[in-house]
């Protein structure tokens, strides 16, 4: 069972009642889309969603965000319905995540605590696996008193007061020492990454990074334009960890291509601060391509989180393809509205390979842009040169001539050392 769920109380835990917020200040409708994918998130901890129930929220209240009646009514129709877990989508304090537990003598946890878990559940790497561990470990900590915890045992005030402090200073310092210690272990890893990624960056090879909503078919995108076998599930968070594979181009560019953890909103600011080493990719990335499920109904949302989050990595003003998956499972008005979002997108699909040709040349030209146009005549006696401009740059055309090897290519600036001497004239 989840660890969140490892408390002796009930012996099982298996029936959920989800309780989401429609506010004020969110869009008509947001409340019950949110409530939706909560949903989604909760049935992938394999825990049965019993109810649902949207509640239209005027003002917060500090004990128990809901009104004193309203709490008392959610408490009953969790117990009628036999749930072992009420769920929130709103982000709860940790007082009033005690003050629930107390009242309904039942688990209580909200959407960041599912989330921390699903991601647990599917960290692989060991830099992922740490990564979520620290930001579990970062939410537990202000709420070591609560009567159900994450931790392996049950959190209290003990027998006695002053028995009870002392267990909850101990708790504390474990934690906190267990926080440095994942630190450091990050660190650690950390590094590994920097010099793998340094050895991949001694040859320069063009970057991309896929981002986008999770869920939108990242991972399969990344199999059918380089033939990968990247797991790619059709539930939220298939996968977290970085993944990079090498796509050939026509006039035998390379570029290399990575997929990275799907975006959601109202992801834990923590996870953000916890994934941005996994994230690197897409900050050191020289493009990214941003796809988007256009059969999904809140497309448009998804369009605006994953802009949300790329600006909070310091991101969103690089070259961005926009593009819309899944068109073969989308009707003519998903694909409208999918124009309306961004004119300028393609429309492939990944799985039928649909409109990839159109993704793989938006690849090439944008490629291009950030290389020197640049005309070469390299001696014949000097064919290494030309073989590594075909292995490091973009040859357009080559034709060989008495004097020697003609070259129209676009190079990267790094590698003018290698044709500077052979340079014809530059456009």
């Amino acid at each position: 069972m989840a660890n969140f769920l490892e408390d002796k109380r009930p012996e099982k835990i298996e029936r959920a009642f989800l309780v989401g917020v429609q506010t004020k200040s969110m869009a008509a409708g947001e409340g019950a889309e949110l409530l939706e994918e909560l949903t989604e998130l909760v049935e992938n901890l394999k825990l049965t969603v019993v109810r649902t129930e949207l509640v239209q929220l005027r003002v917060a209240t500090p004990a128990t965000l809901l009104g004193s009646g309203k709490t008392k009514e959610l408490i009953e129709l969790a117990k009628a319905e036999g749930c072992h877990v009420i769920v929130f989508d709103e982000a709860l304090t940790p007082a009033q995540q005690r003050n629930w537990e107390k009242l309904s003598e039942l688990a209580v946890i909200d959407r960041q605590e599912v989330i921390l878990q699903v991601f647990a559940d599917r960290a692989q790497t060991r830099e992922a696996v740490l990564q979520v561990a620290l930001a579990r470990m970062e939410y537990s900590l202000p709420r070591l008193t609560r009567a159900w915890s994450h931790l392996s045992r049950q959190r209290g005030s003990g027998g006695m007061g002053g028995e009870g402090e002392t267990q909850l200073e101990q708790d504390r310092r474990l934690v906190n020492d267990r926080i440095v210690a994942l630190k450091r272990e990050l660190v650690d890893v950390r590094k590994q990454r920097s010099t793998q990624r340094q050895r991949r960056q001694r040859v320069p090879v063009p970057t991309a990074a896929i981002v986008g909503y999770t869920n939108a078919g990242k991972s399969s995108l990344l199999n059918a334009l380089t033939g990968a076998s990247v797991l790619a599930e059709n539930k939220l968070f298939a996968t977290l960890d970085p993944t990079t594979r090498q796509l050939h181009l026509r006039g035998n560019q390379k570029l290399l291509v990575t997929d990275t953890v799907g975006f959601i909103r109202r992801l834990p600011h923590g996870l953000v601060e916890a994934f941005k080493a996994t994230l690197e990719e897409v900050i050191l990335a020289d493009f990214l391509i941003h796809v988007i499920d256009v059969a999904n109904p809140n497309a448009a949302q998804h369009h605006e989180t994953t802009l949300a989050v790329l600006k909070e990595l310091g991101a969103v003003d690089k070259p961005i393809l926009t593009v819309f998956n899944k068109i073969d499972a989308a009707d003519e008005a998903a694909l409208n509205r999918a124009h309306l979002i961004a004119p300028d997108a393609l429309f492939i699909s990944a799985r039928s390979g649909q409109h990839l040709d159109q993704l793989v040349a938006a690849c090439l030209e944008q490629i291009a842009d950030a290389l020197d146009a640049v005309e070469l005549l390299v001696p014949h006696t000097r064919y290494d040169v030309v073989a590594k401009l075909h292995a490091t740059g973009h040859v357009q055309f080559e034709e060989t001539r008495e004097e020697g090897v003609f070259i129209q290519g676009r190079f990267a600036p790094a590698q003018a050392g290698l044709f500077k001497a052979f340079l014809v004239k530059q456009k």
